[in-house]
């Protein structure tokens, strides 16, 4: 073996050896580190300082909006905001308070930090618009890392703080007056329409695009929702991969869980003068024929039958409407989803869903068509709402909704109660 191997045997080698090593090491390196900087743009070697005079955009935020006389009236802020804003104020005011990154700070040299009006309206902004994080660079004066920061913790905080309120299940006040809404459209019993969204991933990895994708389709998430005639989305199921249809939807979703343990409250109506006391959605034709199902009839003859079509499809639309509103509220929902990590794609939805609820109840009897007052001077009820106080019917919910004589002795009274009602017309 030649003498010069040796070199490279740190423990054999004498100390002139080591010192010939050490510097031929530092040479090879000192020559690759040279051609990796050339490969570098010089404006990408020193990460530069962006000077954004934060505190200028918060005073120019307050004077266009939040002052006593605004640049930009009531209307516009609606439009930008998609909310009031009381409501919009509502929130920073509760985020501010609870939320320790929306807590104003100072940094080390008692410079203030980023105020919670700015985090909310660029997390706002992002949802609203469907923008990357570095649009809002310009107006609010907040880079793109800390506006996707603010986002993240926003949609976090509005599921935390407000999601027990605006997601819940309807009480026994809102069952009866969906019920008497329901009534006055010719559908005694009817709580809602239900139906799917897909939402576009722009992002899925790649390994999952199998399981999301139809065919050539792009990769969807797939929402299941519940919504009534205000719009009011009452449930929400989202998740699902985008091959599922909504039958598939539909055996994961757990819509009827309370119907099946029996925790859901005790629903008791009239219809063509039999009792009924389950009460249902008006779906399109891929569900079921269960007995918390009705569905319309497809090439309908007979007259009864074309009414009652014409009803319910136009009843069923409100869920159709809900997903439309909410798309255009968020342009973010309507856009393909830029996001990798499915758990920030399902808090974006769940926030959206609950700041579309706050803005419905906020603005909800300036577009309704049936008046608030009516229902409460109305005080005989054809129908009556009770909380369960036992679980006498545990075990057999899943009988109850499948039943599918109910669904044809249910659709026939229907639709004898809507020529009944609206056949002069």
């Amino acid at each position: 073996m030649a003498s010069s191997s040796n070199n490279f045997h740190f423990h054999n080698s004498s100390s002139s050896d080591d010192d010939f090593f050490d510097q031929y090491i530092d040479a090879q390196i000192d020559n690759l580190c040279d051609g990796i900087e050339d490969l570098i743009p010089t404006e990408r070697k020193k990460r530069t300082y962006v000077e954004r005079n934060r505190e200028e955009g918060h005073e120019q935020l307050c004077k266009d909006y939040f002052n006593d006389n605004p640049t930009f009236t009531e209307n516009l802020f609606r439009r930008r905001f998609r909310m009031n804003k009381p409501l919009f104020l509502r929130i920073v005011n509760r985020l501010a308070a609870e939320v320790p990154y929306f807590q104003p700070k100072k940094d080390a040299t008692f410079r203030n930090g980023i105020s919670p009006l700015q985090q909310c309206t660029a997390a706002i902004r992002q949802l609203a618009y469907g923008a990357a994080a570095d649009s809002v660079d310009e107006y609010v004066r907040i880079g793109e890392t800390t506006t996707r920061k603010c986002l993240e913790h926003f949609v976090v905080a509005i599921v935390d703080l407000f999601g027990t309120e605006y997601l819940r299940r309807p009480t026994t006040e809102d069952l009866e007056r969906l019920l008497f809404y329901g009534e006055q459209r010719g559908f005694p019993g009817m709580v809602g329409s239900i139906d799917c969204m897909h939402w576009k991933w722009k992002n899925c990895p790649t390994a999952w695009k199998g399981m999301y994708s139809r065919g050539t389709e792009k990769p969807t998430i797939v929402l299941e929702a519940v919504a009534s005639q205000d719009l009011w989305i009452w449930h929400a199921f989202f998740g699902a991969p985008g091959t599922s249809n909504d039958l598939n939807v539909l055996a994961q979703s757990p819509v009827f869980n309370d119907i099946i343990y029996g925790r859901a409250p005790q629903v008791n109506y009239y219809v063509n003068g039999r009792e009924y006391n389950l009460s249902y959605y008006l779906t399109d034709g891929i569900y079921p024929e269960w007995a918390t199902f009705v569905k319309s009839i497809q090439r309908p003859q007979h007259p009864k039958h074309r009414l009652f079509a014409e009803h319910q499809e136009s009843a069923r639309k409100d869920v159709e409407r809900a997903f439309g509103v909410l798309q255009s509220r968020f342009a973010m929902i309507k856009n393909p989803c830029r996001f990798l990590s499915k758990g920030k794609i399902a808090y974006i939805m769940r926030a959206c869903l609950i700041l579309h609820n706050m803005i419905v109840e906020d603005e909800r009897y300036s577009y309704t068509l049936y008046d608030k007052e009516e229902f409460e001077q109305d005080e005989i009820h054809t129908f009556s709402v009770e909380m369960p106080t036992n679980l006498e019917g545990l075990g057999d919910g899943h009988t109850r909704i499948r039943d599918r004589q109910a669904h044809h002795q249910l659709k026939e009274d229907l639709i004898e109660n809507i020529w009944t009602t609206f056949g002069n017309e």
